[in-house]
């Protein structure tokens, strides 16, 4: 069974990696004395997710100096940890949930469960689709989009980050909760047994 599984997402995965018909090109493959892994993308198309993010960043620093002049202060390092935690709760549910299929389903192949499991198609919608398959690279734009609410509307950025780091907060707290269960149930039939093996 555990066979038959890993066969199916291998298909799937080497299906997201056949050559675009649209676009003609194949996967590439980068240059250099490491292995790394095989893309259906440009440099170029990654440049561009670059430009734009610096193109992003650019502008919530320049807010950030025109509301510093205004007298409008920063945001305090006591809001960071909330910050932190709103920043992994928004990649977690871009990147993973169900709840965000409809946005990363032109770029990514998704199993049966609606877990996203490699980019589809070629160009910018294949580097698209790396980028919406890395919880870390979600993040980081994540972290650049909550930033930049929060310094253009102080009680926007604040309200939204204080929900996401209590919907991070009660996921971590279930998850725990989950793992303290599952150890105390095999606690216990661990405990059975070897009463069952005592008395046998």
């Amino acid at each position: 069974m555990v066979e038959a599984k890993g066969e199916a997402r291998g298909t799937v995965e080497e299906a997201a990696r056949e050559p675009s018909a649209a676009d003609g090109r194949g996967t590439r493959a980068w240059p250099g004395p490491f292995s790394t892994p095989r893309s259906n993308s440009r440099p170029a198309d990654y440049a561009g997710l670059e430009a734009v993010f610096l193109l992003g960043l650019a502008g919530v620093v320049a807010l950030s100096r025109r509301r510093d002049r205004q007298g409008v202060p920063g945001i305090p390092r006591s809001e960071l940890p909330t910050m932190a935690l709103a920043t992994f709760t928004l990649a977690d549910v871009l990147a993973k949930e169900k709840i965000s299929t409809w946005l990363r389903d032109p770029f990514v192949v998704e199993g049966a469960d609606h877990r996203p499991v490699a980019p589809q198609g070629g160009g910018m919608r294949y580097a698209i689709g790396e980028l919406l398959t890395c919880t870390r690279c979600v993040g980081t734009w994540s972290a650049l989009g909550l930033v930049g609410l929060r310094t253009a509307s102080p009680v926007a950025g604040q309200a939204t980050a204080a929900v996401l780091a209590l919907s991070g907060a009660n996921d971590l707290i279930q998850s725990a909760f989950r793992l303290l269960v599952e150890r105390a149930n095999r606690a216990i039939i661990q405990a059975e047994a070897a009463a069952t093996a005592a008395h046998s």
